[in-house]
C-alpha cells in the first residue's frame, strides 16, 4: 500500500519475485551508460563487521561499502553498499568467502543472509564465509525512492487504445523524473554493469584474490557479466535459474516468458489428473481455472489472506499461481484453487488487471525492449494469451508496460566471456520463470566453459533439489570439480 498523505514518498526496497528471471517488480528509469573498464576497483578499506541487530537472526554479521555513485567518475559522489555475512560453521576447513548475487531485481542480500541461510546446503555454509549484500536502490544500499501518491496512480497494463499507449508513456516519464529527484543521483546509475563493479570492489574488500560466486534469476546476469568483465578473477560461479540477456526482440522476450509460464502450467494439469493427493483430482482443472478467472474479471473472487477483497485476474495467475510454480508445491496450488472455488461470491464488482507494484529500476535499464505503438503492444498481449492460454495477464507484459518510453543503459547482447575457469549453470527442467532454453542458451554462449547441470523437475531455483543437485553444486564450490556435460538429476518430490 502506498503511504498516505500528499506526495508521500515511497522506498522501493521490496523482494522481487522473479518473472523475468527473477523480475516481479519493475519501475520504469532511465540509466546513463557505463564504459568499459577493466581496471581494478579500490577496496576503501577493510569492512568492519558488526552484529546485525536483529535479535531474532543470531549470527549474522553486517557491515557497509562505500562505492562511487557512477564507477565511470571513481572519485566523485559515493554511496554505502549494505553487506551480511555468516561465517564458515568449521572454520578449520574453510576454503573462503562465497558471495551470493540475489534476484528480482529488487530482492535483499542481506536479508537472504540474515534470515534465510538455510537457502544453502550444509556443506557451502559449512566451508565458506556466506556473504551477500543489497545492491544499489534496494533495502539498506541508497533505496528508490518515490512518490506514493504517483505511484498509486499507475495507469493499468491493459491498454486499449493509443491514448492509453501515450498516457503511458508521458506517466512513465513523470515517474521517472519523481523518483529521480526523491532518490538522488545513483537512481541513473542502478544498472547491473554498475552493479558489477560492485561486486569486484567487495570482492576486494573480503581480500579474495579470485571470486566464487552464487546467483541466482536476476543475480545470474550479474555472475555471467562479471566473469566477462573481470574473467581472471573467478574461481567459481555458479548461475541458478539463468537469464539470457541475448534475447534479440521485445516479441522473442515475451514469448519464452509466456512459453515457460505455460508449460508449469500443463505441469500442474497432468499432476493433478495422475495424483489423487490433488484436491482438484477427477475434475476438469482448466475448466475449474477457467471459471475462477472469470469470477476474478467480475469481482467476485474473494482474496483468502483479506476477507471481502477481490482477487484480480493479474493476482491469481502471478500471485495464487506462480508462487505456488516457484516451489514446485501443485499439491498447494490445487487446494488454494478448491478453496476459492468453494468461497462465496462477493457482489459483481468489474475490476481492471492490478497496477503493477514496483521494486527497482534495473529491468528497464537492462532490458531494451522497444515498442513503437498501442498497435504493437496489443500484437505481443494477443501473442502472450496466444502462447499461454490458461494464464492471461502475466507479469511480462506489464514490465513491457512499466518501461515504456524509458532509456536503456545496459542493453542485451550475447555473453563474451574469455578465459574465464568453467562456470556451472543449474536449471530445473520446468522453471516457470526462466525457461530451459535460456540455460542452453547461456551455456552455449559460454562455449567450453558452460556445464549445464539439469534438474528433471519443477520449480524456480534447483541447488538443494535433492542429493543428485545438492552434491554436484557442493564439489563444483569446494573443489572445483565440474560435474560431465550433460549430467542430469532426477526429480524429487
Amino acid at each position: 500500500m502506498p503511504l498516505t498523505g500528499r506526495s508521500s514518498p515511497r522506498r522501493i526496497a521490496a523482494r522481487g519475485t522473479a518473472v523475468a528471471g527473477g523480475v516481479a517488480m519493475v519501475l520504469v528509469a532511465g540509466l546513463a551508460a557505463v564504459p568499459a573498464v577493466h581496471a581494478s576497483p579500490s577496496a576503501a578499506g577493510a569492512l568492519r563487521w558488526a552484529p546485525c541487530g536483529d535479535p531474532a537472526k543470531p549470527g549474522a554479521e553486517c557491515a557497509t561499502l562505500p562505492v562511487p555513485v557512477d564507477w565511470a567518475r571513481p572519485d566523485g559522489p559515493r554511496l554505502d553498499l549494505a553487506v551480511a555475512r555468516r561465517q564458515a560453521t568449521e572454520p578449520g576447513a574453510r576454503v573462503g568467502s562465497m558471495v551470493f548475487g540475489p534476484g528480482g531485481p529488487g530482492d535483499s542480500g542481506v536479508e537472504m543472509v540474515a534470515g534465510r541461510i538455510s537457502r544453502f546446503s550444509p556443506e557451502v555454509r559449512r566451508r565458506f564465509d556466506i556473504v551477500s549484500f543489497d545492491p544499489r536502490g534496494v533495502g539498506g544500499s541508497n533505496p528508490v525512492t518515490c512518490s506514493g501518491e504517483l505511484l498509486a496512480a499507475r495507469p493499468s497494463p491493459e491498454l486499449t487504445s493509443q491514448a492509453d499507449f501515450e498516457a503511458t508513456v508521458a506517466y512513465n516519464k513523470r515517474l521517472r523524473a519523481d523518483c529521480r529527484a526523491r532518490t538522488g543521483p545513483v537512481f541513473e546509475h542502478l544498472d547491473t554493469a554498475q552493479t558489477v563493479r560492485d561486486l569486484d570492489a567487495l570482492r576486494a574488500a573480503l581480500g579474495e584474490r579470485r571470486l566464487t560466486f552464487h546467483g541466482s534469476s536476476y543475480g545470474t546476469l550479474l555472475g555471467a557479466r562479471y566473469a566477462e568483465t573481470y574473467p581472471h578473477r573467478v574461481r567459481a560461479a555458479v548461475l541458478e535459474s539463468v537469464m539470457d540477456h541475448s534475447v534479440p526482440t521485445a516479441r522473442e522476450f515475451l514469448r519464452a516468458q509466456a512459453v515457460a509460464a505455460e508449460d508449469s502450467f500443463r505441469e500442474f494439469v497432468k499432476w493433478c489428473g495422475g495424483n489423487a493427493d490433488c484436491a482438484l483430482h477427477g475434475r476438469d482443472v482448466r475448466a475449474v481455472w477457467r471459471d475462477l478467472l472469470a469470477r476474478a474479471g467480475r469481482g467476485e473472487l474473494e482474496d483468502p489472506s483479506r476477507p471481502g477483497s477481490p482477487v484480480s485476474p493479474s493476482d491469481l495467475v502471478n500471485r495464487t499461481a506462480f508462487r505456488k510454480f516457484y516451489g514446485a508445491d501443485h499439491a498447494g496450488l490445487a487446494t488454494a484453487v478448491a478453496k476459492m472455488e468453494a468461497s462465496e461470491p462477493l457482489p459483481a464488482s468489474p475490476t481492471s488487471v492490478a497496477p503493477l507494484h514496483p521494486a527497482t529500476p534495473v529491468f528497464c535499464s537492462d532490458w531494451h525492449l522497444p515498442v513503437r505503438d498501442h498497435r504493437e503492444y496489443a500484437s505481443l498481449v494477443a501473442m502472450m494469451n496466444r502462447t499461454a492460454p490458461d494464464l492471461p495477464h502475466l507479469l511480462p507484459i506489464h514490465m513491457v508496460a512499466a518501461c515504456l518510453g524509458a532509456p536503456t543503459a545496459d542493453p542485451r547482447r550475447r555473453l563474451d566471456v574469455r578465459g574465464a575457469p568453467p562456470i556451472l549453470l543449474s536449471h530445473a527442467r520446468h522453471d516457470p520463470a526462466t525457461g530451459y532454453p535460456w540455460a542452453v542458451s547461456v551455456a552455449r554462449q559460454l562455449g567450453r566453459g558452460g556445464v549445464l547441470l539439469t534438474y528433471e523437475g519443477h520449480g524456480h531455483g534447483s541447488v538443494t533439489r535433492g542429493p543428485c543437485m545438492r552434491d554436484a553444486v557442493d564439489r563444483y564450490l569446494t573443489d572445483l570439480v565440474v560435474p560431465p556435460r550433460g549430467t542430469r538429476c532426477p526429480a524429487v518430490p
